[in-house]
C-alpha cells in the first residue's frame, strides 16, 4: 500500500466512527470564548480542557487568576470525563445519603463535587471535559455551561 491508499482508509474509518476526542484547535477556540465571557462577568478564570481519555489538551490561566484555581479547573475537567457527568450534577449525587456519597475520596482525591465542570459530548460520546475555576460556584458553572453550549453550536455537537 502506498501513502495515498493509507490516507483514504484512515479517512474512511474516521468518517464512519466520527470524532473521538476534542482537538487542540477546538480547545483553543473554546478557551477564547469562555475567557471573553469571564471578562464580561468579572471572573479571572482558569480554563482546563481534557480529551476523551482524561488527558489535558490545554489549560489557560487568565491574568491574575487564583493560583489554586489551576488545580481545581484541572481536576474538574478530569472529573467530568472520568464520570461522564457535570460536576454540578455530581454534587447532588455525592451529598450525605446520596448514591455517590464519598466519591470525592476516590481517584487519589481528583474528583471534584462542586460546579464548574462539563463533559463535552457528541452523539452520546464524551469527547472531552471542560473545567472552569476562579469565580463562585455559580459563576464557574455558568462559564462551563456556556463553553459546552459554544461547543455544541460551533462544532455541531449534540
Amino acid at each position: 500500500m502506498d501513502e495515498q491508499q493509507i490516507k483514504q482508509i484512515v479517512t474512511s474509518v474516521i468518517g464512519k466512527v466520527g470524532q473521538t476526542s476534542i482537538t487542540l484547535e477546538q480547545a483553543k477556540f473554546l478557551m477564547e470564548q469562555i475567557e471573553k465571557k469571564a471578562e464580561k462577568i468579572g471572573v479571572k478564570a482558569v480554563i482546563a480542557i481534557f480529551d476523551s481519555g482524561a488527558n489535558p489538551v490545554a489549560v489557560h490561566c487568565m491574568e491574575d487568576s487564583f493560583i489554586a484555581s489551576y488545580d481545581v479547573a484541572f481536576q474538574k475537567a478530569y472529573t467530568v470525563v472520568a464520570l461522564k457527568m457535570s460536576t454540578i450534577q455530581l454534587k447532588g449525587l455525592s451529598q450525605p445519603g446520596g448514591p455517590l456519597y464519598g466519591i470525592q475520596n476516590t481517584n487519589q482525591g481528583r474528583i471534584v463535587i462542586f460546579g464548574g465542570g462539563e463533559p463535552l459530548v457528541h452523539n452520546g460520546r464524551v469527547l472531552g471535559g471542560l473545567g472552569v475555576s476562579g469565580g463562585t460556584e455559580e459563576q464557574d458553572t455558568a462559564l462551563a455551561e456556556y463553553g459546552k453550549q459554544i461547543a455544541k453550536e460551533a462544532f455541531s455537537w449534540q
